[in-house]
């Protein structure tokens, strides 16, 4: 099963900047996109139909904001919008797709960057979102989670870690709920095949020429639990490809 994870900022706009195209040719058996930002008009996701795929979408109330969809070639044995709590529901926040016991969980996480009340919040849904999926590993789902996390997990993970120490996406918190996440039995498959390597972002901000000079964060992840690690053949990130301010993820499960 080849995944990708994919915040798109506006599915409308990657798709007016060839999304489709790419799709195409890199074929992914299922495709995890956030931010797809759905208006009050219905998407349209006849181009993924024709190239095979079924369309899940879990949109935000709100139009033009946040928002996530699944594009799957294998049927899935349930679906599930939402996590279940009306107040993150409502921001389409998290789209489950079952294939038997093995769960793909797309996830966009808020951002908490437009002050310090959406920054409570993103804190406030991280502690919740672990226990919701404790909760599903504790009811036998073993779960790839690909999405948006909208944190950086050490140093490395951002180019200029010491201006950002207290930074949403970079907190301290954030940074310790990250690797109690992490410790709860899943592997960050990106580090699982390329180590420490630096220089490997996800997200680079559109002022200041900052892609060409490479000046980004790896917000961007696909966690694969503890005992699907065997089955992880290749991962890595697509920084090359551009319709968003951010780049695809992608994982190999053997």
């Amino acid at each position: 099963m080849h995944i990708i994870s994919y915040n798109v900022n506006g599915l409308r706009s990657a798709l007016s900047k060839g999304l489709l195209e790419w799709v195409r040719e890199v074929q992914p058996d299922v495709l995890c996109v956030q931010e797809i930002k759905a208006g009050r008009e219905p998407l349209d996701v006849s181009g993924f139909t024709e190239l095979g795929y079924t369309a899940y979408l879990h949109p935000a109330q709100k139009p033009g904001y946040s928002g996530v969809a699944t594009f799957s070639k294998y049927p899935p044995t349930a679906v599930v919008e939402g996590c279940g709590t009306e107040l993150y529901d409502a921001e389409g926040r998290v789209l489950r797709l079952d294939f038997e016991d093995l769960s793909v969980l797309n996830v966009y996480m808020p951002s908490g960057t437009s002050g310090a009340e959406r920054q409570a919040f993103k804190v406030e849904w991280l502690h919740f979102f672990r226990d919701y999926v404790r909760q599903l590993r504790a009811e036998g789902r073993r779960l790839v989670i690909g999405g948006d996390f909208n944190c950086c997990q050490t140093a490395i993970d951002l180019h200029n870690p010491k201006a950002n120490q207290n930074s949403p996406g970079y907190t301290p918190e954030e940074r310790q709920w990250f690797q109690d996440f992490l410790a709860d039995g899943f592997t960050d498959s990106f580090r699982h095949h390329h180590g420490d390597a630096p220089g490997h972002y996800s997200w680079w901000s559109y002022r200041a020429g900052s892609r060409a000079r490479n000046v980004g964060w790896r917000l961007d992840h696909l966690l694969v639990a503890a005992e699907l690690v065997p089955q992880v053949s290749a991962a890595g990130l697509l920084p090359d490809v551009v319709h968003s301010d951010h780049c695809p993820a992608w994982v190999h499960l053997a």
